[in-house]
């Protein structure tokens, strides 16, 4: 689907200040679900206090300028502690806002007063009821279903919005609705939902049946629009894509150029595109980084990012994609950590990911559209 006469030309390279960034306080996570990409989740490396200060040098004008947020991303970043994580948001100015994603098993009153006190906006993975949260387990194998719903549960007390962020392992019949209803009665505002990616040290198959994961997301759609009391993440990125395209301004839906989305790593190494690349290394590629805050300004490390070698590989997929993708305008090339994971290399164009949360998400709109239009008259 894309737009009359729409060529998505202008797109080039990297944006030199980013929408966000995102924070690794620690390395460490107290669960062990089975499809985790972490490579270091049972060690606990835990970031400086001058790495933040670093990023926020940077940070605080960007923030000054207009909107930006800090993800506070793990590992499980709630298990450095409120006292290291308060002084790794001590730098960053008052225009700042701070997001955490996080298990909640940690989440208790303290760290709800923790959350209000810093204003600290938050999401939890969880991934339904409990019987689909069978691949989220502790370090011994128990599930964490129960501590999950503890810290949702202070939450909820405590009249804390929250967002939640669903894997889905194994798309089928059905649980579309099922998901819905409960993350409906769970009280989250804000609903992200996952098909399950290969990539990290996560090398589950995730290849799915193209009408399973396209029904998926069209009875997704329809559940919704039938209550559409949450913003649904991926369905309202669809829509206003799909709305766009209607009204001929599809070119307005993709940036001129990509977000570079800069991790920082517990050492303070920069890692661009891709969160998920962040700690590993390859023999090719190296450990993927573009520089480190602790040497060098991060404003100066996202201006050179894109003389990164792999980035520049990277960049000619995505000019692949744009050649060769009818979907290119919706996904604007997909991301870097799924190319490299499943292909082995960033220049490739088509992933199992492209499939399953880009392609088939956009099918399954159409196809709740065509079900549902009005019968001419």
């Amino acid at each position: 689907m894309a737009a009359r006469g729409q060529s998505f030309s202008g797109m080039r390279g990297l944006a030199t200040v980013p929408s966000y960034v995102v924070m690794q306080p620690t390395t460490l996570c107290n669960l062990d679900c089975a499809y985790c990409y972490l490579p270091f989740r049972a060690a606990d490396r835990r970031m400086p206090v001058p790495v933040a200060e670093a990023v926020a040098a940077a940070v605080n004008p960007w923030a000054a300028a207009g909107r930006f947020s800090v993800v506070w991303h793990g590992g499980e970043p709630l298990a450095a502690g409120r006292e290291w994580l308060a002084d790794l948001i001590a730098p960053f100015g008052p225009e700042v806002e701070h997001h955490v994603q996080t298990n909640a098993t940690l989440i208790d009153d303290d760290w709800c007063a923790f959350f209000a006190e810093h204003d600290v906006r938050v999401s939890v993975s969880v991934d339904g009821p409990r019987e689909r949260n069978g691949d989220r387990v502790n370090r011994g194998g128990q599930p964490a279903y129960d501590r999950i719903m503890r810290g949702v549960d202070a939450l909820r007390r405590h009249g804390l919005p929250f967002s939640a962020l669903a894997v889905v392992s194994r798309p089928e019949p059905g649980l579309a609705a099922e998901l819905y209803d409960y993350f409906l009665g769970l009280g989250c505002d804000v609903l992200g939902i996952n098909i399950e990616e290969t990539e990290g040290v996560n090398t589950r198959d995730n290849r799915h049946d193209r009408a399973a994961v396209t029904t998926f997301w069209a009875e997704l759609v329809a559940v919704w629009r039938r209550e559409p009391r949450i913003h649904l993440r991926e369905i309202e990125w669809s829509l206003r894509y799909a709305a766009a395209v209607l009204d001929d301004s599809a070119d307005e839906v993709l940036p001129r150029r990509l977000d570079p989305i800069p991790t920082i790593g517990h050492d303070g190494s920069v890692t661009v595109l891709s969160p998920e690349l962040a700690g590993f290394t390859d023999p090719h590629y190296g450990d993927f980084s573009s520089g480190n805050v602790l040497t060098t300004p991060l404003a100066e490390i996202l201006t050179g990012a894109g003389a990164t070698p792999w980035v520049g590989e990277f960049l000619a997929g995505v000019e692949a994609c744009r050649a060769s993708c009818p979907y290119f305008g919706f996904c604007g090339g997909g991301h870097a950590a799924n190319r490299y994971f499943e292909l082995g290399r960033f220049d490739g164009t088509e992933t199992e990911h492209c499939r399953n949360s880009k392609i088939r998400l956009l099918e399954g709109v159409l196809e709740h559209a065509r079900n549902h239009q009005s019968p001419a008259t």
